[in-house]
């Protein structure tokens, strides 16, 4: 059953309205001693009380932050001054090199890891220890002693704990408490109350020195797992950035310096291909248009066309692609990929961070710093998180002390634990020593240790990395695939996305026309469509003589139509009147004499010195075709394009209009039914001049390789796949049911004002809309899409709209951003269910809501592991996304 593309009407939606104030200023920060999502709340509430901010994000992950301000209006060094009085060390990014940056952040990260290892260390051996006096008991009276115990303790808070019990209080003199604040809260508690136990035994208290111990020890082995696992996930950014080569080698092209076909010699070869009169520079001090040298296994130091020698490239870390590509002048190269054979010269185009890994860096560390719409509730939540749990550990404290320890007697019947050390046993599980001796525990003791259970189990970190790991796991394992995702709120709307819009030429289609027919029309053209040159065409006298008598529906012979042919010195070269054509035609021994063949490429002449002023698939088939014959090209001036139309130009004082059906109508000039059928299923490109219709030229483009494949994975995944083209609507069919899409599924000669209107009215009925495009037509759609998904092959202002950027410009990676963007978002729910879940029933746990009916009963010690543990749970399942995309 046939059918047609649907045509665009003019009445559609509202469209996103295009900004005309001036973008605003982006400044990046480094932010140390943010320990909690607290913490990140904390320092974006002080960034957005300075005058001329518009908007602060803030990432736990990575310790970035992101501010947008009014132009000119905020001091970047004066802002990160101020963050480092309030305690949050910062320095700013503007104007750094960013390759030293990076090297100052990750050897900052470094520090810090080594640090915490080191406590570690130390709190793993009090652990030992005490754990020691608990078994050998009586054995090894020493290490059983409570004085030995205190020491224990002691020794925690001063070594290992000291970090966190400073901090912790500073941050609450700041008014910004956060976890390390409840830690402290918890230890120091825990502590002073076993001090107190021990210097006045007749209180009948507990001593349990081993918990601050404890919760100091799995505290650290806590934070140092979730640091490693923070440097595990951001491993694929510094990788990046390690891509970008300290040096260049700058030499003068002018010199004969080298045969650059050798490629077998040593490196300490005095050829001059290793050896040449060069200097070696910063390679953040290229300019553009200087000369530079690269040898086999070097990387290539900024953006740049090889001029000389033959190599091949590996382009792995920035495309995904292992295969080396082959590259010899004037082939691009991009800085960062590797030289594997050859030595080759190079002219720079783009440097320092112009140059594409540094766009890569620029991106990934953006969408790092973009949250994802379901972050917000977290982030307000972890605002007043800390204030709560000591709100609700006072209100513990209070509820045991004064009524739980009466309303259930019970509870205060425990086991003798000695002094209390490992805390583990009754204290911890309710299950513990089945020790002969049984007292009653203070009520005023159990209260505190519920109290501070409760203190330690709450875990902020969990919810301040949910989703800022998450994202980052995300964004590197996209980076090393090329797939550039912009950030947390992309892959929210990537998530909830149903149907995927493809712009069809140079998308869909690899937008290499080609020339199939020409078909010349001379009905009283002032132009001189016949020439000299012949070129040999498919087409003979006869079909075109028959074609001619179709479409006019006037029969005339050869000689009458070129009779009606005006001579134009300038076109032809050659004036030519009808009987010397004529008799060219008659003097090829009775055979069919190519005359059509002059003619068509005459037209194919008139056209391409029209193209030349359109930048466009479609003119740069006619042109190279023209080449490729060996054509002049005409003469022509005062070009005009019109987008979605076609193109003008004055060619030798005559005006030739060159474009489809539409514009032929605009212009006065009629192109019959018979015509129009004639060039169905091509893309027909109408050559006019003074209102005469000279001929059509039609051109076919081939679908690429992995069209079809990319829609049937995008089908099978539930989403409605549908394409948007300028092109005829034949000519969008044949493409069509070459992909087995459906007549409402195509959108025909829509113009690109148009096409951002088609996506909006599909907006407008429900749908989640993404775009797949790559030319400056496709902008407007991609900015008006749900999710713009940009080709890098394609236009820069294309690339620079879109929210996900293809670098290996094939579209099976659609599928594959869509399902990334997918699995990210995933992860994003399930440690944002894991924080908030873990926090709504440890805490009450904590605060002894199973202790009536169960005995249950947590320990700081045992809380505080919980805790440590659940912020490594939260990185660990952000990691596992690896394992999905592995290979």
């Amino acid at each position: 059953m046939q059918f047609l593309p649907k045509t665009l009407p003019e009445n559609r939606s509202q469209i996103i309205p295009v900004k005309e104030s001036p973008p605003p200023e982006v400044v990046t920060f480094d932010v140390g001693g943010m320990k909690c999502a607290g913490c990140a709340a904390s320092v974006e509430r002080q960034l957005m009380q300075h005058s001329g901010v518009i908007s602060a994000c803030v990432n736990l992950a990575v310790e970035v932050a992101t501010v947008e301000c009014q132009p000119g209006a905020v001091d970047a060094e004066a802002l990160a001054k101020k963050l480092t009085d309030n305690g949050f060390p910062c320095q700013s990014r503007l104007g750094e090199n960013q390759r030293e940056a990076a090297a100052v952040a990750i050897e900052r990260r470094r520090q810090e890891i080594r640090q915490q290892i080191n406590q570690l260390s130390i709190a793993l051996i009090l652990i030992i220890l005490s754990g020691l006096g608990h078994i050998l008991g009586t054995k090894a009276p020493i290490l059983s002693n409570i004085w030995f115990h205190w020491g224990l303790a002691t020794l925690a808070l001063l070594l290992p704990g000291r970090p966190i019990i400073v901090d912790g209080c500073r941050s609450l003199w700041r008014k910004a408490p956060n976890m390390n604040t409840l830690v402290a809260l918890g230890a120091v508690t825990a502590y002073t109350a076993s001090n107190a136990a021990l210097l006045f035994p007749r209180m009948g208290w507990e001593c349990f020195f081993d918990e601050p111990v404890m919760l100091l020890g799995f505290i650290l082995l806590g934070k140092t797992l979730e640091q490693q696992a923070r440097r595990r996930a951001a491993s694929a950014l510094q990788a990046l950035i390690a891509l970008q080569p300290a040096t260049a080698r700058l030499v003068d092209f002018k010199l004969p310096i080298l045969d650059l076909d050798s490629q077998e010699l040593p490196a300490n070869s005095t050829s001059a291909v290793y050896n040449p009169q060069y200097i070696e520079i910063p390679a953040d001090r290229v300019r553009v248009g200087e000369w530079l040298q690269v040898l086999p296994g070097e990387k290539f130091p900024v953006d740049g066309e090889v001029c000389e020698g033959k190599t091949t490239v590996d382009e792995s870390m920035l495309t995904g692609e292992s295969m080396p590509v082959f590259k010899q002048s004037p082939d691009t190269v991009a800085a960062g990929t590797i030289n594997k054979s050859g030595a080759v010269v190079m002219r720079a185009t783009r440097t320092g961070q112009e140059t594409t890994v540094a766009q890569m860096v620029a991106l990934v560390q953006a969408a790092q710093t973009r949250k994802a719409p379901i972050q917000h509730l977290a982030d307000t939540v972890a605002g007043y998180f800390v204030y709560g749990v000591m709100a609700i550990s006072a209100l513990t404290f209070l509820f045991w002390y004064f009524a739980g320890t009466h309303i259930w007697p019970s509870v205060l019947l425990g086991h003798d634990m000695g002094h209390g050390a490992s805390g583990m046993g009754h204290g911890a599980w309710g299950m513990g020593n089945q020790l002969p001796i049984i007292h009653y525990q203070s009520s005023l003791l159990l209260s505190l240790k519920l109290a501070i259970a409760v203190l330690v189990i709450a875990c902020p970190c969990a919810l301040g990395l949910a989703t800022p790991t998450a994202i980052l796991v995300g964004s590197g394992i996209g980076a090393e695939r090329g797939l550039l995702i912009r950030g947390g709120d992309v892959l929210e709307r990537v998530h909830q996305l149903d149907t995927v819009v493809f712009d069809k030429t140079g998308t869909l289609t690899t937008g290499n026309l080609t020339l199939t027919d020409y078909l010349p029309i001379f009905q009283n053209s002032e132009l001189d469509l016949n020439s000299d040159i012949n070129v040999g065409n498919k087409q003979d006298i006869c079909s075109t003589m028959s074609a001619i008598d179709d479409i006019s529906g006037n029969r005339q012979d050869a000689s009458s139509i070129i009779s009606t042919i005006s001579t134009i010195d300038g076109v032809s070269g050659n004036k030519q009147d009808a009987s010397s054509t004529m008799s060219a035609i008659d003097g090829v021994s009775g055979n069919k004499q190519d005359a059509c063949s002059t003619i068509d490429s005459k037209l194919l002449q008139i056209a391409a010195a029209v193209e030349r002023g359109a930048c466009h698939p479609i003119a740069a088939a006619i042109l190279r075709e023209s080449q490729q014959q060996g054509l002049p090209l005409l003469a022509a001036e005062d070009f005009h394009t019109e987008p979605g139309f076609g193109v003008s130009a004055l060619v030798d004082g005559q005006r030739v209009f060159a474009g489809n059906a539409e514009w032929m109508s605009q212009q006065g000039v009629a192109v019959t039914a018979e015509l129009l059928e004639s060039c169905k299923g091509k893309t027909a490109v109408y050559v006019a001049s003074g209102g005469v219709l000279l001929g059509v030229i039609g051109l076919k483009d081939t679908l690429r390789p992995d069209a079809k494949a990319a829609v049937d994975r995008l089908r099978g995944m539930g989403l409605r796949v549908m394409m948007l083209t300028g092109d005829t609507a034949s000519a969008a069919l044949v493409v069509a049911q070459q992909l087995g899409l459906a007549a409402a599924d195509v959108l025909a000669e829509v113009r690109p004002e148009g096409k951002a209107r088609a996506i909006a009215s599909l907006q407008a009925q429900g749908c989640k809309v993404a775009v797949v495009g790559d030319g400056i037509n496709d902008a407007p759609a991609l900015a008006q899409a749900d999710v713009g998904i940009g080709l890098h092959c394609g236009t820069d202002v294309a690339v620079e709209t879109a929210q996900i950027v293809l670098m290996r410009n094939a579209l099976m990676d659609v599928v594959e951003s869509i399902d990334l963007g997918r699995a990210t978002f995933n992860k994003i729910r399930q440690n944002l269910f894991w924080a908030f879940a873990y926090n709504t029933l440890g805490i009450p746990i904590a605060a002894g809501l199973l202790l009536p009916a169960t005995g249950i009963l947590l320990s700081p010690a045992a809380a505080g592991a919980f805790m440590a543990f659940s912020s490594v749970s939260v990185v660990t399942n952000s990691l596992l996304l690896r394992r999905k995309f592995r290979g």
